[in-house]
This record gives C-alpha cells, sequence and structure tokens, in this order.
C-alpha cells in the first residue's frame, strides 16, 4: 500500500481500496476523478478494472461502415456530416449502391457491417428493411450493427408501427445488434442549446429499453469536448451503469471526442490526447457493469489509442473501412480511415498487450 502512496497520493488512495474490493464509485467519486491533476494515477486505477476483466487481451474486429444517407432533418450543431449550404452533397445509397460497396470488399474478411445514417424523412420504411436484407443476402456471414436509437425513432414513425415490432422484423430480416450513437451526452442543457430536434436523453433512454426488451445488445457512447461539464459527463456514465443493472444488454461504451471543424461549433478547442486517455479511465471506471470500453481509433489516433490500452481500453474497434461521419474527403485535417488486420495487431503488440 505505501509503495502505491507516491503514484495515487492521498486523494487517489479511497478509490483504490473501492476498486480493490469491487465496491461501486460514486457521483462524488467520478468528480474527483475529473478534477485531479494526477492522470496517471487515475490510468493506474482503471487499468486495475480493465486488467481484472480482461487480463492482457485486447479485441478488435473486422469491420465495413455503411453510412447510408447524410440528409438529415436534425441540424445538431456539432454534426458536419450532414448535407448543407457550403457543406456536404446530400446523397442517399441506393440498393445497388449498396451492394457495390459491399463487392469492393469481397476479398476482405468482415466480420460486422455497421450502418448508420443521417434522418432522412423521405426515406420508407421499406428502405431500411432492405438495407438490412441487401447486407445478409451479400455478405450472410457478417453481423449487422445499425440505426442509432435517434434513427430507430424514425423508422417507427415511417412504418406506423410500435417500435418492438419493428426491431423484431429487422431481426428477421438479419440485424444482429445496435450501435450507440446519437446519445451524446445526456444533459438536458446540451440538448436544448445543440440538438433540440433530436430525441431527448429520456427518450433514448426508452429506447434502449425496447431494445433489450427485443432480446438485441447494444453499445453506447459519450460524445465529449462540445462545452458539457464533468458534472453532466459523471452523470451520463451513472444514467448508463443504471439502466445496464436494469437490462444487462450493453456491451460496450466509447467516449468519443468531439471534431470541431466543419460545424457550428469550429471556435471550440480539439480534445487533446490528455482528454481522450481521462475519459477513457473515468469510464472504465464508473461503469463497472459494462463488459467493455472501446478506444476507436479513428478518433483518438493510433498512437493514444495504445496508451489507452493501459488507461482503461480494452477494444481498439475495428479495421473501419468506408467510414465518413467525422471525416469528409475534402475536409481539412483528413487522416487515414483503414488499418489493416495486421496493422491492428502491430497496434496492439506494440503497446504490450
Amino acid at each position: 500500500m505505501k509503495m502505491l502512496e507516491p503514484l495515487l497520493g492521498c486523494e487517489l488512495m479511497p478509490l483504490y481500496d473501492k476498486v480493490m474490493q469491487g465496491k461501486r464509485l460514486s457521483f462524488e467519486d467520478g468528480l474527483l476523478l475529473y478534477r485531479t491533476p494526477n492522470l496517471s494515477g487515475v490510468g493506474y486505477l482503471a487499468n486495475l478494472v480493465r486488467e481484472r476483466l480482461h487480463g492482457n487481451r485486447a479485441y478488435y474486429i473486422r469491420n465495413l461502415h455503411i453510412n447510408y444517407t447524410n440528409i438529415c432533418n436534425k441540424g445538431c450543431k456539432f454534426c458536419s456530416f450532414y448535407a448543407k449550404k457550403g457543406g456536404p452533397k446530400p446523397y442517399t445509397l441506393s440498393m445497388e449502391e449498396v451492394r457495390e460497396r459491399l463487392r469492393a470488399y469481397r476479398h476482405i474478411p468482415i466480420t460486422e457491417v455497421h450502418i448508420v445514417g443521417g434522418v432522412n424523412p423521405r426515406l420508407p420504411y421499406q428502405y431500411y428493411l432492405d438495407l438490412v436484407r441487401t447486407v445478409k443476402e451479400e455478405r450472410p456471414e457478417v453481423h449487422i450493427k445499425a440505426f442509432t436509437a435517434v434513427e430507430w425513432e424514425e423508422i417507427a414513425r415511417v412504418a406506423r408501427k410500435p417500435l418492438g415490432e419493428v426491431l423484431q422484423e429487422m431481426k428477421e430480416a438479419g440485424l444482429g445488434s445496435v450501435p450507440g450513437g446519437g446519445i451524446e451526452v445526456l444533459s438536458d442543457r446540451i440538448h436544448a442549446e445543440l440538438f433540440p430536434k433530436k430525441i431527448d436523453g429520456k427518450r433514448w433512454l426508452q429506447i434502449a429499453r425496447e431494445i433489450a426488451r427485443a432480446g438485441l445488445k447494444q453499445y453506447a457512447t459519450l460524445l465529449y469536448g462540445m462545452g458539457e461539464t464533468i458534472e453532466e459527463r459523471v452523470q451520463h456514465f451513472i444514467a448508463l451503469r443504471e439502466l445496464q443493472d436494469e437490462t444487462g444488454h450493453f456491451l460496450a461504451l466509447t467516449p468519443l471526442a468531439f471534431h470541431p471543424e466543419g460545424t457550428e461549433l469550429e471556435h471550440l478547442p480539439h480534445t487533446t490526447g490528455y482528454d481522450d486517455l481521462r475519459n477513457i479511465a473515468v469510464a472504465r471506471l464508473m461503469l463497472d457493469n459494462f463488459p467493455h470500453i472501446k478506444s476507436f481509433w479513428v478518433m483518438n489516433t493510433p498512437a493514444v489509442t495504445q496508451i489507452a490500452l493501459w488507461y482503461g481500453a480494452d477494444d481498439v474497434d475495428g479495421t473501419v473501412l468506408e467510414y465518413e461521419i467525422v471525416y469528409q474527403d475534402d475536409a481539412p485535417g483528413v487522416r487515414q480511415q483503414v488499418l489493416t488486420r495486421t496493422q491492428l495487431i502491430r497496434l496492439i503488440r506494440e503497446a504490450g498487450r
């Protein structure tokens, strides 16, 4: 114990005791994890939990992203993806274009297809069913992770059916799980300021319960760096933790760094690697009932993700073919958005995992 005092200091030692005893951290504990300047100590605590759950293992997938439309009627201030004047040109993929994208990677083993897009009010229910069925027809072996809670609200609306019925029909079409986007941060204040046209946190949690009742697994996210307080971040984790106590259907949380370029919030600074590591570590410590914490290398960079594997993360996401949500081809600051399986394995092994 005394050997740890120089690393943790007197302020983090009580949290060390809780972590070692498997006790749940409180709201006040979460604030301390954000406020302390001792990031190394926070990372050490997060790594204790990470290694208790996963040892030295780290996970990745071979995935293809299909962003089927960038037409959206929500107008979120933090979004650079949706079609708007002076921004990206509008598009909606036809089923033939979806097939072409899948066939372009026919030679590459893929384990998951991740499908998300804007909320395009012109799309009928049949479009969404056809989208899932088309992917399953072309790549019957893949797991399909599709449509955020925001999209599910729209799909049920155009289907004119209860959400539970829609989810069952999508499962029959080939749906395997639900991604975690659209939640941003569970804050009424941030919702009112930045995305008032989109479902609020209460509705997101209600939809998550419906997804759990349908027998589907789901992911969750935290979008940080857009003006939210640390109190709002901690409350976000606690709300998800309480829902997980109830449903047990969440597989992982991914902290996502906000990128201001091309948005209405361009005046905000970029997050730093320091921010990224802290949010990953706090997520691991607060979400004691979530199996996995991801570091999404596309947003965090491969280098930060390597460090994150020692700060609570056990998953680096995947090969990420065709990801378009954050970076457009002609956007400033475009980064490489594909890593091969060999590169991902090297990333993990060179990190010491």
